[in-house]
């Protein structure tokens, strides 16, 4: 919108065009540039405020344009919000709640976050995986104390992963971005090799459980069967996480991380308007480019009579992966892992051997559920005490389910828990599940429970949503899609919005950056 002293510089600069019979090219370059904005509420409006959302509406308003972003519930963060689920002063994370990737991402890395509130704790150990023995593997900053906790295997991990440690300042760039040309082909290349194969095929360099299990946890992440080609691509880049950055989560909860981005976003100039769930087109306020934090399901609802028969096919045959149940606990003590490690660790990967959980994610794929399947758990409080009351404790945990189960897995997920940690049950104060269903009623881009916008196997790795020179484009012009069902895909990185912004910058406004 234009404020009376933006309208009176622009009349005064119209009258003084005309009274030069239009002389000055220049000034009136910029009288014409004006009449086109003054046509548009806003140069471009995000749908969506989750990390992807306001990825591209900072994008887009570091550009110099004006941006406004809508978010339908009534506060903003989509995967990234936190509340006192269980009981009263407890404050756990409804999503995500460790952010290897958000430290990792290029973009995120480049803005002042810290400035506004947002501070990472690291924990010692960023992932274990514990086994029935009382044994644990686990990911450390230090190449060479996972290596050692991997036995007689320290030196394939080594051999593994200081090679792509070397390249991965040539390589992260393409990782994290469209499929194109690559700036460094042999870096990636060499990337590759490992990365492209399934990840029960990658084991096979490994000997013992330990290592075994460890790969199979880090790209069980993938939330498809391991047997797939490049689930080791998902297992590799957060081991390299690990080592380069670690994985920390937001002190306070995540929702630290989604009002970071938007205090930042709304400090140079941006807007943010909440509560105002988006169904249509009509509902927008008029703008150049509409940027849709959205999976292909929702876009089709709200935009499919725009585009092309062969768009809307495409993205009607888009496909959904596995859901997931979560829990979340309040607990009168830290969880009773066994093995000492793991008590240190954010981030646990509970699903004993490598055979076990390709066993249960297999089966998930397939709609049948596992009696002991993967649970991915976290234990914040260990590191972050302020967000539950002196001497208490939260956890959180999700294991994945065929897509759309409505049935209940709490006990299944605890006795995989206390499987490894004896007497966790006894700690439990307070619990709060979601099924798939209230997963997608809480995040509409859960479609099924499917917490990645789309499953994330080579069919959709780089063409999702939809087979095209570029994936953010959709066939309506000024339409663009930023949401995870994008390269790079799922994860807290806001790559998929920066990436779909610098698109919309280009084709709408001639700006590249």
């Amino acid at each position: 919108m234009y404020n009376k002293i933006q309208l009176e510089n622009f009349v005064s600069q119209l009258k003084c065009a005309v009274h030069l019979n239009i002389s000055n090219h220049s000034l009136w370059q910029n009288v014409v540039k004006q009449t086109k904005m003054a046509t548009h509420d806003y140069d471009a409006v995000v749908v969506g405020s989750g990390p992807n959302g306001l990825a591209a509406a900072i994008t887009l308003q570091q550009a110099g344009l004006s941006v406004l972003t809508i978010e339908g519930r009534d506060t903003i963060g989509g995967g990234t919000r936190s509340a006192e689920l269980t009981l009263p002063g407890f404050v756990h994370d409804v999503c995500s709640a460790i952010h290897p990737m958000a430290v990792l991402s290029p973009f995120f890395t480049t803005l002042p976050l810290a400035e506004h509130g947002l501070e990472y704790i690291y924990p010692p150990v960023a992932a274990a995986h514990p086994f029935d023995d009382g044994t644990c593997a686990y990911l450390t900053k230090s190449v060479e104390e996972t290596a050692q906790s991997l036995n007689e295997d320290a030196s394939n991990y080594r051999s593994l992963i200081e090679p792509l440690l070397q390249l991965w300042p040539n390589m992260y760039n393409d990782i994290l971005g469209p499929l194109r040309f690559p700036k460094h082909p042999l870096a990636l290349a060499r990337f590759g090799l490992p990365a492209l194969l399934p990840a029960t095929r990658l084991a096979n360099k490994f000997y013992n459980k330990q290592a075994r299990g460890l790969l199979a946890g880090m790209a069980a992440h993938s939330i498809q069967p391991l047997s797939n080609i490049a689930t080791s691509a998902i297992g590799l880049v957060l081991s390299i996480a690990g080592h380069v950055k670690g994985w920390p989560l937001a002190k306070g909860g995540s929702v630290s991380l989604a009002n970071a981005l938007a205090s930042y976003f709304l400090s140079i100039g941006g807007k943010i308007e909440t509560g105002l769930y988006i169904t249509s087109l009509k509902q927008l306020p008029s703008a150049k480019a509409v940027l849709f934090d959205i999976t292909p399901r929702q876009l089709l609802q709200i935009a499919g009579h725009t585009f092309s028969p062969l768009y809307k096919w495409q993205l009607q045959r888009y496909r959904y992966g596995m859901g997931v149940f979560k829990v979340d606990w309040a607990l009168d003590g830290p969880t009773p892992f066994t093995a000492p490690k793991v008590r240190q660790a954010g981030t646990v990967h509970i699903g004993n051997t490598l055979e076990e959980i390709v066993k249960g994610e297999l089966s998930t794929s397939r709609g049948i559920v596992a009696k002991q399947p993967f649970v991915l758990f976290a234990q914040p409080t260990v590191f972050d005490t302020t967000r539950a009351p002196q001497g208490k404790h939260i956890a959180w945990a999700y294991c994945h389910v065929p897509n759309g189960y409505d049935g209940d897995m709490t006990d299944i997920i605890e006795n995989q828990v206390e499987r490894f940690a004896p007497g966790f049950k006894q700690r439990i104060i307070g619990r709060h599940t979601m099924n798939t269903a209230q997963m997608e009623d809480y995040n509409a881009n859960y479609i099924g429970g499917d917490i990645n916008g789309g499953i994330i196997d080579i069919k959709q790795l780089y063409t999702r949503p939809a087979l095209r020179l570029s994936p953010y484009r959709t066939s309506a012009k000024g339409l663009y899609i930023c949401s995870s069902s994008t390269p790079p895909g799922g994860g807290v990185h806001g790559m998929c919005g920066y990436h779909a912004a610098k698109r919309a910058l280009k084709d709408v406004f001639g700006v590249s950056i």
